[in-house]
Protein backbone atom coordinates (compact mmCIF):
# COMPACT_ATOMS: atom_id res chain seq x y z
CA UNK A 1 0.00 0.00 0.00
CA UNK A 2 1.24 3.47 -0.84
CA UNK A 3 1.54 5.76 2.16
CA UNK A 4 0.00 8.71 0.29
CA UNK A 5 -3.14 6.83 -0.73
CA UNK A 6 -6.35 7.51 1.18
CA UNK A 7 -7.86 4.59 3.07
CA UNK A 8 -11.61 3.99 3.06
CA UNK A 9 -12.72 2.33 6.30
CA UNK A 10 -16.03 0.46 6.20
CA UNK A 11 -17.97 0.08 9.43
CA UNK A 12 -19.56 -3.35 9.58
CA UNK A 13 -18.32 -6.89 9.15
CA UNK A 14 -17.00 -9.18 6.45
CA UNK A 15 -16.87 -12.87 5.65
CA UNK A 16 -19.35 -15.54 4.60
CA UNK A 17 -22.24 -14.02 6.51
CA UNK A 18 -25.80 -13.76 5.22
CA UNK A 19 -26.92 -10.25 4.39
CA UNK A 20 -26.54 -7.79 1.56
CA UNK A 21 -24.48 -5.27 3.52
CA UNK A 22 -21.78 -7.82 4.30
CA UNK A 23 -21.60 -8.95 0.67
CA UNK A 24 -21.21 -5.34 -0.47
CA UNK A 25 -18.24 -4.86 1.87
CA UNK A 26 -16.78 -8.21 0.77
CA UNK A 27 -16.92 -6.97 -2.80
CA UNK A 28 -15.09 -3.75 -1.94
CA UNK A 29 -12.33 -5.67 -0.17
CA UNK A 30 -11.77 -7.93 -3.16
CA UNK A 31 -11.62 -5.11 -5.73
CA UNK A 32 -8.29 -3.50 -6.76
CA UNK A 33 -9.28 0.16 -6.45
CA UNK A 34 -6.59 2.22 -8.23
CA UNK A 35 -6.70 5.34 -6.02
CA UNK A 36 -7.69 4.20 -2.53
CA UNK A 37 -7.05 1.37 -0.11
CA UNK A 38 -10.01 -0.35 1.54
CA UNK A 39 -10.23 -1.60 5.11
CA UNK A 40 -12.90 -2.78 7.53
CA UNK A 41 -13.52 -1.63 11.08
CA UNK A 42 -15.49 -4.51 12.57
CA UNK A 43 -18.29 -2.86 14.49
CA UNK A 44 -20.72 -5.71 14.90
CA UNK A 45 -20.64 -9.41 15.74
CA UNK A 46 -23.15 -12.15 16.43
CA UNK A 47 -26.37 -10.42 17.53
CA UNK A 48 -26.93 -13.18 20.07
CA UNK A 49 -23.61 -12.63 21.84
CA UNK A 50 -24.08 -9.30 23.61
CA UNK A 51 -20.73 -9.34 25.39
CA UNK A 52 -18.82 -9.94 22.15
CA UNK A 53 -20.93 -7.30 20.37
CA UNK A 54 -20.07 -4.74 23.03
CA UNK A 55 -16.39 -5.61 22.65
CA UNK A 56 -16.56 -5.16 18.88
CA UNK A 57 -18.22 -1.77 19.27
CA UNK A 58 -15.62 -0.61 21.79
CA UNK A 59 -12.78 -1.75 19.56
CA UNK A 60 -14.35 0.03 16.59
CA UNK A 61 -14.60 3.25 18.60
CA UNK A 62 -10.89 3.13 19.47
CA UNK A 63 -9.99 2.64 15.81
CA UNK A 64 -12.19 5.54 14.71
CA UNK A 65 -10.57 7.80 17.31
CA UNK A 66 -7.12 6.98 15.94
CA UNK A 67 -7.79 7.53 12.23
CA UNK A 68 -5.67 10.17 10.48
CA UNK A 69 -8.01 12.98 9.44
CA UNK A 70 -6.56 13.99 6.11
CA UNK A 71 -6.29 10.56 4.52
CA UNK A 72 -9.26 8.61 5.92
CA UNK A 73 -12.84 8.11 4.80
CA UNK A 74 -15.34 6.34 7.08
CA UNK A 75 -18.27 4.58 5.40
CA UNK A 76 -21.18 3.63 7.65
CA UNK A 77 -23.41 0.91 6.21
CA UNK A 78 -26.89 1.63 7.57
CA UNK A 79 -30.20 -0.16 7.22
CA UNK A 80 -32.52 0.47 10.16
CA UNK A 81 -32.73 -0.03 13.91
CA UNK A 82 -29.37 -1.12 15.36
CA UNK A 83 -27.12 -0.01 12.54
CA UNK A 84 -28.36 3.59 12.78
CA UNK A 85 -27.49 3.69 16.46
CA UNK A 86 -24.24 1.69 16.27
CA UNK A 87 -22.55 2.53 12.97
CA UNK A 88 -24.35 5.86 12.83
CA UNK A 89 -22.84 6.95 16.14
CA UNK A 90 -19.36 5.88 15.04
CA UNK A 91 -19.77 7.87 11.82
CA UNK A 92 -20.86 10.95 13.73
CA UNK A 93 -17.80 10.65 15.99
CA UNK A 94 -15.55 10.38 12.94
CA UNK A 95 -17.27 13.41 11.40
CA UNK A 96 -16.81 15.43 14.59
CA UNK A 97 -13.09 14.63 14.47
CA UNK A 98 -12.82 16.00 10.93
CA UNK A 99 -12.70 12.65 9.15
CA UNK A 100 -14.56 12.41 5.83
CA UNK A 101 -17.74 10.34 6.12
CA UNK A 102 -20.17 8.50 3.85
CA UNK A 103 -23.52 7.00 4.87
CA UNK A 104 -24.34 4.00 2.67
CA UNK A 105 -28.05 3.21 3.03
CA UNK A 106 -29.31 -0.37 2.72
CA UNK A 107 -32.37 -2.16 3.98
CA UNK A 108 -35.94 -2.54 2.86
CA UNK A 109 -37.41 -0.65 5.80
CA UNK A 110 -35.35 2.53 5.71
CA UNK A 111 -38.29 4.73 4.69
CA UNK A 112 -40.47 3.39 7.51
CA UNK A 113 -37.62 3.68 10.01
CA UNK A 114 -37.01 7.29 8.97
CA UNK A 115 -40.71 8.10 9.33
CA UNK A 116 -40.84 6.50 12.78
CA UNK A 117 -37.50 7.92 13.96
CA UNK A 118 -36.91 11.21 12.12
CA UNK A 119 -34.69 12.71 14.80
CA UNK A 120 -32.15 9.87 14.90
CA UNK A 121 -32.28 9.53 11.11
CA UNK A 122 -31.63 13.22 10.55
CA UNK A 123 -28.95 13.41 13.25
CA UNK A 124 -27.13 10.46 11.68
CA UNK A 125 -27.33 11.55 8.05
CA UNK A 126 -26.27 15.09 8.82
CA UNK A 127 -22.98 13.58 9.92
CA UNK A 128 -22.27 12.33 6.39
CA UNK A 129 -20.41 14.28 3.72
CA UNK A 130 -22.08 12.04 1.12
CA UNK A 131 -25.07 9.67 1.29
CA UNK A 132 -25.33 6.64 -1.01
CA UNK A 133 -28.83 5.31 -1.71
CA UNK A 134 -30.07 2.26 -3.61
CA UNK A 135 -33.51 3.39 -4.77
CA UNK A 136 -35.52 6.46 -5.71
CA UNK A 137 -37.55 6.04 -2.52
CA UNK A 138 -34.46 6.07 -0.31
CA UNK A 139 -33.12 9.06 -2.23
CA UNK A 140 -36.33 11.02 -1.67
CA UNK A 141 -36.31 10.20 2.04
CA UNK A 142 -32.63 11.07 2.48
CA UNK A 143 -33.09 14.47 0.85
CA UNK A 144 -35.57 15.39 3.58
CA UNK A 145 -32.66 15.45 6.00
CA UNK A 146 -29.61 16.56 3.98
CA UNK A 147 -29.08 18.71 0.87
CA UNK A 148 -29.85 16.89 -2.37
CA UNK A 149 -26.38 17.52 -3.79
CA UNK A 150 -24.93 15.29 -1.06
CA UNK A 151 -27.21 12.34 -1.92
CA UNK A 152 -26.10 9.98 -4.68
CA UNK A 153 -28.01 6.97 -6.00
CA UNK A 154 -25.54 4.20 -6.80
CA UNK A 155 -26.55 0.61 -7.57
CA UNK A 156 -25.02 -2.28 -5.75
CA UNK A 157 -22.37 -4.04 -7.77
CA UNK A 158 -21.21 -7.63 -7.80
CA UNK A 159 -18.57 -9.69 -9.63
CA UNK A 160 -19.45 -11.45 -12.86
CA UNK A 161 -20.40 -15.13 -12.97
CA UNK A 162 -18.61 -18.35 -13.73
CA UNK A 163 -20.14 -20.01 -16.81
CA UNK A 164 -21.92 -23.30 -16.09
CA UNK A 165 -24.31 -25.61 -17.92
CA UNK A 166 -27.87 -24.53 -17.27
CA UNK A 167 -30.44 -26.87 -15.73
CA UNK A 168 -34.20 -26.74 -15.25
CA UNK A 169 -33.92 -25.04 -11.87
CA UNK A 170 -35.88 -22.17 -10.33
CA UNK A 171 -34.04 -20.58 -7.41
CA UNK A 172 -35.23 -18.45 -4.50
CA UNK A 173 -32.46 -16.91 -2.42
CA UNK A 174 -33.07 -15.05 0.82
CA UNK A 175 -34.55 -15.32 4.28
CA UNK A 176 -37.51 -17.69 4.12
CA UNK A 177 -40.12 -15.35 5.50
CA UNK A 178 -43.39 -13.52 4.98
CA UNK A 179 -41.49 -10.38 3.95
CA UNK A 180 -39.75 -12.29 1.18
CA UNK A 181 -43.07 -13.77 0.02
CA UNK A 182 -42.39 -17.45 0.68
CA UNK A 183 -46.14 -18.06 1.06
CA UNK A 184 -46.82 -16.47 -2.33
CA UNK A 185 -44.06 -18.53 -3.94
CA UNK A 186 -45.35 -21.83 -2.56
CA UNK A 187 -48.92 -21.10 -3.64
CA UNK A 188 -47.83 -20.02 -7.12
CA UNK A 189 -45.61 -23.09 -7.55
CA UNK A 190 -48.39 -25.47 -6.49
CA UNK A 191 -50.78 -23.89 -9.00
CA UNK A 192 -48.26 -23.85 -11.87
CA UNK A 193 -47.47 -26.71 -14.21
CA UNK A 194 -43.74 -27.40 -14.08
CA UNK A 195 -42.97 -30.99 -15.09
CA UNK A 196 -39.25 -31.71 -14.91
CA UNK A 197 -38.45 -28.48 -13.06
CA UNK A 198 -37.20 -28.11 -9.50
CA UNK A 199 -37.71 -25.11 -7.20
CA UNK A 200 -34.80 -24.68 -4.80
CA UNK A 201 -35.46 -22.47 -1.78
CA UNK A 202 -32.12 -21.35 -0.35
CA UNK A 203 -31.93 -19.37 2.87
CA UNK A 204 -32.47 -19.48 6.61
CA UNK A 205 -36.05 -20.10 7.71
CA UNK A 206 -37.48 -17.27 9.80
CA UNK A 207 -41.21 -17.93 9.54
CA UNK A 208 -41.41 -21.70 9.99
CA UNK A 209 -45.20 -21.66 10.17
CA UNK A 210 -45.32 -20.58 6.50
CA UNK A 211 -43.18 -23.46 5.19
CA UNK A 212 -45.24 -26.35 3.85
CA UNK A 213 -43.56 -29.72 3.55
CA UNK A 214 -44.17 -32.11 0.69
CA UNK A 215 -44.83 -29.70 -2.16
CA UNK A 216 -43.88 -31.60 -5.33
CA UNK A 217 -40.73 -30.33 -7.01
CA UNK A 218 -39.64 -28.12 -4.09
CA UNK A 219 -36.32 -28.58 -2.30
CA UNK A 220 -35.66 -26.62 0.89
CA UNK A 221 -31.89 -26.17 0.78
CA UNK A 222 -31.57 -24.18 4.00
CA UNK A 223 -28.78 -21.67 4.54
CA UNK A 224 -26.04 -21.90 1.94
CA UNK A 225 -22.61 -20.34 1.86
CA UNK A 226 -22.59 -17.41 -0.54
CA UNK A 227 -20.39 -19.28 -3.03
CA UNK A 228 -22.82 -22.21 -2.99
CA UNK A 229 -25.75 -19.92 -3.74
CA UNK A 230 -23.83 -18.32 -6.61
CA UNK A 231 -22.97 -21.75 -8.02
CA UNK A 232 -26.67 -22.62 -7.85
CA UNK A 233 -27.55 -19.45 -9.77
CA UNK A 234 -24.88 -20.29 -12.33
CA UNK A 235 -26.80 -23.50 -13.08
CA UNK A 236 -30.39 -22.23 -12.81
CA UNK A 237 -32.53 -20.77 -15.57
CA UNK A 238 -35.02 -18.78 -13.46
CA UNK A 239 -34.60 -16.78 -10.25
CA UNK A 240 -37.60 -15.68 -8.17
CA UNK A 241 -38.05 -13.21 -5.33
CA UNK A 242 -41.73 -12.43 -4.50
CA UNK A 243 -40.88 -9.93 -1.77
CA UNK A 244 -43.32 -7.63 -0.08
CA UNK A 245 -40.60 -5.20 1.00
CA UNK A 246 -37.09 -4.52 -0.32
CA UNK A 247 -34.58 -1.78 -1.06
CA UNK A 248 -32.50 -3.24 -3.88
CA UNK A 249 -31.73 -6.89 -3.13
CA UNK A 250 -28.33 -8.22 -4.14
CA UNK A 251 -29.99 -11.52 -5.10
CA UNK A 252 -31.66 -9.84 -8.10
CA UNK A 253 -28.36 -8.52 -9.47
CA UNK A 254 -26.56 -11.78 -8.72
CA UNK A 255 -29.22 -13.68 -10.68
CA UNK A 256 -28.99 -11.24 -13.61
CA UNK A 257 -25.20 -11.62 -13.64
CA UNK A 258 -25.60 -15.38 -13.94
CA UNK A 259 -27.92 -15.44 -16.92
CA UNK A 260 -31.18 -16.06 -15.08
CA UNK A 261 -34.63 -14.96 -16.13
CA UNK A 262 -35.76 -13.00 -13.07
CA UNK A 263 -39.30 -12.71 -11.68
CA UNK A 264 -39.87 -10.38 -8.76
CA UNK A 265 -42.23 -7.77 -7.35
CA UNK A 266 -42.73 -4.02 -7.65
CA UNK A 267 -41.12 -2.99 -4.36
CA UNK A 268 -38.10 -0.80 -3.66
CA UNK A 269 -35.82 -0.36 -6.64
CA UNK A 270 -36.60 -3.71 -8.29
CA UNK A 271 -38.90 -2.43 -11.05
CA UNK A 272 -36.37 0.18 -12.15
CA UNK A 273 -33.83 -2.60 -12.65
CA UNK A 274 -36.05 -5.19 -14.35
CA UNK A 275 -38.45 -3.05 -16.41
CA UNK A 276 -38.02 -2.74 -20.16
CA UNK A 277 -37.74 -6.46 -20.90
CA UNK A 278 -34.99 -7.26 -18.40
CA UNK A 279 -37.26 -9.39 -16.22
CA UNK A 280 -40.85 -9.71 -15.04
CA UNK A 281 -42.27 -7.57 -12.24
CA UNK A 282 -45.67 -8.23 -10.63
CA UNK A 283 -47.53 -6.68 -7.69
CA UNK A 284 -46.51 -7.96 -4.25
CA UNK A 285 -48.76 -10.53 -2.51
CA UNK A 286 -50.51 -11.39 -5.81
CA UNK A 287 -50.32 -15.18 -6.14
CA UNK A 288 -52.12 -15.33 -9.48
CA UNK A 289 -49.92 -12.66 -11.07
CA UNK A 290 -46.81 -14.43 -9.86
CA UNK A 291 -48.07 -17.82 -11.07
CA UNK A 292 -48.89 -16.38 -14.49
CA UNK A 293 -45.45 -14.82 -14.80
CA UNK A 294 -43.74 -18.02 -13.74
CA UNK A 295 -45.81 -20.17 -16.06
CA UNK A 296 -45.08 -17.87 -19.00
CA UNK A 297 -41.33 -18.47 -18.80
CA UNK A 298 -41.58 -22.14 -17.86
CA UNK A 299 -43.59 -22.71 -21.06
CA UNK A 300 -41.65 -20.42 -23.42
CA UNK A 301 -37.89 -21.09 -23.66
CA UNK A 302 -37.51 -18.32 -26.23
CA UNK A 303 -39.00 -15.63 -24.02
CA UNK A 304 -37.08 -16.96 -21.05
CA UNK A 305 -33.81 -16.74 -22.93
CA UNK A 306 -34.61 -13.27 -24.25
CA UNK A 307 -35.29 -11.92 -20.76
CA UNK A 308 -32.17 -13.56 -19.37
CA UNK A 309 -29.97 -12.16 -22.15
CA UNK A 310 -31.33 -8.64 -21.67
CA UNK A 311 -30.77 -8.91 -17.92
CA UNK A 312 -27.18 -10.06 -18.41
CA UNK A 313 -26.42 -7.22 -20.83
CA UNK A 314 -27.89 -4.67 -18.43
CA UNK A 315 -25.92 -6.12 -15.54
CA UNK A 316 -22.65 -5.85 -17.45
CA UNK A 317 -23.33 -2.26 -18.53
CA UNK A 318 -24.73 -0.83 -15.29
CA UNK A 319 -24.32 -3.12 -12.30
CA UNK A 320 -21.08 -5.00 -12.75
CA UNK A 321 -18.13 -4.14 -10.54
CA UNK A 322 -16.35 -2.75 -13.61
CA UNK A 323 -19.22 -0.33 -14.19
CA UNK A 324 -20.05 0.69 -10.60
CA UNK A 325 -16.90 0.59 -8.50
CA UNK A 326 -15.15 3.48 -10.28
CA UNK A 327 -18.20 5.64 -9.48
CA UNK A 328 -18.08 4.61 -5.84
CA UNK A 329 -14.37 5.38 -5.65
CA UNK A 330 -15.05 8.84 -7.11
CA UNK A 331 -17.70 9.38 -4.46
CA UNK A 332 -15.41 8.38 -1.59
CA UNK A 333 -12.79 10.80 -2.87
CA UNK A 334 -15.43 13.52 -3.24
CA UNK A 335 -16.28 13.12 0.45
CA UNK A 336 -12.60 13.44 1.33
CA UNK A 337 -12.22 16.54 -0.83
CA UNK A 338 -15.30 18.09 0.81
CA UNK A 339 -13.69 17.86 4.26
CA UNK A 340 -10.09 18.45 3.18
CA UNK A 341 -9.92 20.49 -0.06
CA UNK A 342 -6.89 19.66 -2.13
CA UNK A 343 -6.52 16.09 -0.88
CA UNK A 344 -8.73 14.45 -3.54
CA UNK A 345 -10.36 15.20 -6.86
CA UNK A 346 -14.14 15.24 -6.65
CA UNK A 347 -15.35 15.79 -10.21
CA UNK A 348 -17.46 12.79 -11.34
CA UNK A 349 -18.95 11.79 -7.99
CA UNK A 350 -20.66 15.10 -7.34
CA UNK A 351 -23.26 14.42 -9.99
CA UNK A 352 -26.17 12.11 -9.25
CA UNK A 353 -25.41 8.56 -10.38
CA UNK A 354 -28.58 6.67 -11.28
CA UNK A 355 -28.19 2.97 -11.91
CA UNK A 356 -31.37 2.45 -13.92
CA UNK A 357 -30.57 4.89 -16.70
CA UNK A 358 -28.00 4.40 -19.46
Amino acid sequence: MGASRPTVHHLGRVGDIAGGMTQVVNGYLAWPFPRVDVAVITSRGDPGDHRAAAGKAAGALLRVLRLPRGSSVVVAHLSERGSFYREGLLMRIAHARGVATVAHLHGSSFARFAAAHPRVTGWTLRGADRVITLSDESTEVATRFVPAERVVLVPNAIPSSRPAEKQDLVVFGGVVSHRKGIDVLQDAWEQASAPGWELVVAGPVRDEQLVRAGIPGVRMAGSLAHEELMALLDRSRIAVLPSRDEAMPMFILEAMARGNCVISTDVGGIAAVLEGGRGIVVPPSDVEAFRTALQSVLDDPGRRAELAAAALTTFEQRYSADAVFPRVEDLWLAALAARHPGTATAHPADRRVVGDTP
